[in-house]
């Protein structure tokens, strides 16, 4: 009877780890030197691992470009006819069947250089608004930053701009443009463009990653930004024609970030496109927006770095 009262209770069963209060299974994360899987880095560390990734990106976006065309028969030559078949059907509607034509001088290279440098946005953004949705086998299998693919895709769309400029400058010199010092400035140009499509690329691929329907959505919202960003007919004859124009309709048109960027372009390569015809401050707009968008839109990716390829 004194054994049976004397016999120590069971010890109780050990709490399983999922079932240990918040704070401990932190403190025993951080005792064993344990991390949550697929946590957002610091800035400066993300910043760091997409430097570092700079080889994969440039590698990415070549093999993208060059498989884009593979299967036809033309290959790499639609990198070329695609934009300038573009401009011969927007030259016969607006030029010829519109007359929007009429008072601006080299109205072909005008129309060329507004096509070209509109589709290097155009395209940008719309690969950067798949860039996650479409990429998921890529983003679940490998751990690296998301904003490689962003990226990636703009540097596609800037490597086949640059294909298309050597059809431009073939353009500019058959209609009888000189060769001139300020063809130097399209370098600063493009640099600044592709800095404003790369962060414009980097938020749609976030948006694009949480509502894939924003992907059916957006050719409609960029048709329409082509319509008032003068790649077919002179944003300053307009604005000098109807100067009763509200205020802020005015400033719109002249701030318009591709505009800007489309009117670098023909500043730099057309003689006769003067600097009169610029918005005022264009190099600082230009800037401006290139900043804004690619440093607001890459910490704006960042911040849900944890979240693509989940759910």
């Amino acid at each position: 009877m004194s054994q049976v009262l004397h016999t120590p209770p069971p010890a109780p069963d050990p709490v399983p780890a999922s079932a240990a209060p918040p704070d401990d299974a932190a403190a025993l994360a951080a005792r064993y030197g344990l991390t949550v899987s697929g946590a957002r880095p610091s800035l400066p560390a993300y910043v760091r691992q997409l430097w570092a990734r700079r080889h994969f990106i440039t590698a990415f976006a070549t093999a993208k470009l060059t498989a884009q065309y593979s299967q036809a028969k033309l290959g790499q030559v639609w990198q070329v006819a695609t934009p300038l078949l573009n401009a011969a059907v927007y030259y016969f509607i607006f030029g010829e069947l519109m007359g929007t034509s009429r008072g601006v001088p080299d109205y072909i290279p005008f129309l060329v250089t507004g096509v070209f440098v509109w589709t290097f946005t155009q395209s940008s953004i719309m690969a950067g608004t798949r860039a996650i949705s479409g990429s998921l086998g890529l983003v679940r299998a490998l751990h690296f930053p998301r904003a490689a693919l962003p990226v990636s895709y703009a540097l596609q769309q800037l490597q086949q701009l640059l294909f298309s400029m050597a059809a431009l400058f073939v353009i500019l010199l058959c209609v009888g443009v000189p060769v001139s010092v300020s063809w130097l400035l399209v370098v600063p140009a493009l640099a600044l463009q592709f800095v404003f499509n790369a962060g414009v690329a980097m938020i749609m691929a976030r948006m694009g990653a949480r509502t894939p329907d924003i992907a059916q959505l957006m050719p409609f919202v960029l048709r329409t930004w082509m319509y008032v960003s003068g790649v077919m007919w002179s944003i300053d004859k307009v604005l000098t024609a109807h100067k009763d124009m509200p205020h802020i309709v005015l400033v719109a048109l002249e701030c318009n970030p591709a505009a800007v960027y489309i009117d670098l372009m023909r500043f730099a390569l057309i003689d006769t496109f003067h600097a009169s015809q610029l918005p005022h401050h264009v190099w600082a707009l230009a800037v401006g927006w290139a900043l804004l968008a690619g440093v607001g839109g890459f910490i704006y990716f960042w911040k849900a770095e944890e979240t693509y390829g989940r759910g």
